[in-house]
């Protein structure tokens, strides 16, 4: 079917990817959107759900935001020369939207629904959050997937341990996912690793079950010491050739760059840290991976945004980089 504006002068622009930034409906990238996921080999999701987070609501908005911001981005990744659109049928499966958005555990359930189903049709996820509590029942649903009981490894990168316990009646809030993922018997501690930790508590012992249980903890001041490549030597080292999921919080990065999200920490991770950190796990086995806690009420210019579609890039390219490989191992 001819589109309704064709390329007349310049074949590439039929590709609506290469057309002018400003122009199209917002999706993640650019890429088609659809709700068939059969159709898909990696799907970029929006997850619009803030109901667990503890003071300053806002991530709902994310997705939008950086979808919106996600235009600014283009095709080939400059530093590592992926090209994820040309690897693997990369869409926008849209937003994993909330029927029950005041009830907490419910509206975990619906989203550990609706990835079962991306995951039963083939699909590896790359999501936006949304708030932190979002990544349990995309665990939970990977673990359903996997169908072997085997536990997955996890690269953490946030300034939050977020292995907390009860808040305020809530075990489920944004601060306690990856407790609950262990307990569940989704990560294996062992295989975990959490890139940037820092700020100030009301208890000391926060996040003592991150050690507790055997995950590896590189604080801030460690990292900064240390550089980002010991914290991505030591994540190759930890996460190994098992499977593994890939969460970046963006309140990980200093707020000089992200002020817009909900638990901002001073002394955080510069960008460019952060692609450098991200660019060197490549070769990881990647199953899934988010962004979480893009808060647009509070950003300034849409830097966050920006920042985040920027990281969020990465990921996909991580990610596309990792289902090449298990595609090419099962041919």
């Amino acid at each position: 079917m001819t589109p309704i504006k064709p390329a007349t002068r310049y074949p590439d622009l039929d590709d609506p990817q290469a057309r002018p930034r400003y122009t199209g409906i917002p999706t993640f990238f650019r890429t088609p959107h659809t709700e068939v996921p059969g159709e898909v080999d990696i799907g970029l999701i929006g997850v619009p759900f803030d109901g667990g987070v503890t003071n300053r609501a806002g991530a709902r908005h994310g997705p939008r935001a950086v979808r919106e911001q996600s235009a600014l981005l283009r095709r080939f990744n400059g530093a590592t020369g992926i090209a994820p659109f040309a690897a693997a049928r990369v869409r926008d499966l849209g937003d994993c939207w909330i029927e029950f958005p005041f009830a907490l555990e419910g509206a975990l359930d619906e989203i550990a629904a609706f990835y079962r189903g991306v995951l039963g049709a083939g699909v590896v996820p790359v999501s936006v959050g949304g708030d932190h509590s979002v990544s349990l029942p995309i665990l939970r649903a990977l673990g359903a997937a996997r169908g072997d009981g085997a536990r997955l490894g996890m690269v953490h990168i946030d300034a939050h341990g977020d292995t907390g316990d009860d808040y305020m009646g809530s075990r489920f809030h944004h601060g306690a996912p990856f407790r609950r993922a262990v307990e569940e018997g989704l990560l294996d501690p062992a295989r975990v690793v959490q890139i940037g930790l820092r700020g100030t508590t009301n208890d000391p012992a926060l996040w003592a079950f991150s050690t507790e249980s055997g995950m590896r903890v590189i604080g801030m001041d460690a990292f900064q010491d240390q550089g980002w490549q010991a914290a991505a030597a030591a994540a190759r080292e930890v996460i190994g050739t098992g499977p593994a999921y890939l969460t970046f919080d963006i309140d990980s990065l200093d707020p000089a760059e992200a002020p817009g999200t909900g638990t901002p920490e001073a002394g955080g991770i510069t960008m460019r840290e952060a692609l450098r950190l991200l660019r060197a796990l490549r070769g990881l086995d990647f199953v899934g991976a988010d962004l979480v806690e893009v808060s647009p009420p509070f950003d300034v210019g849409g830097i966050t945004a920006f920042n985040g579609a920027s990281v969020l890039f990465e990921l996909l390219c991580l990610v596309a980089e990792a289902w090449e490989a298990r595609r090419a191992g099962i041919g």
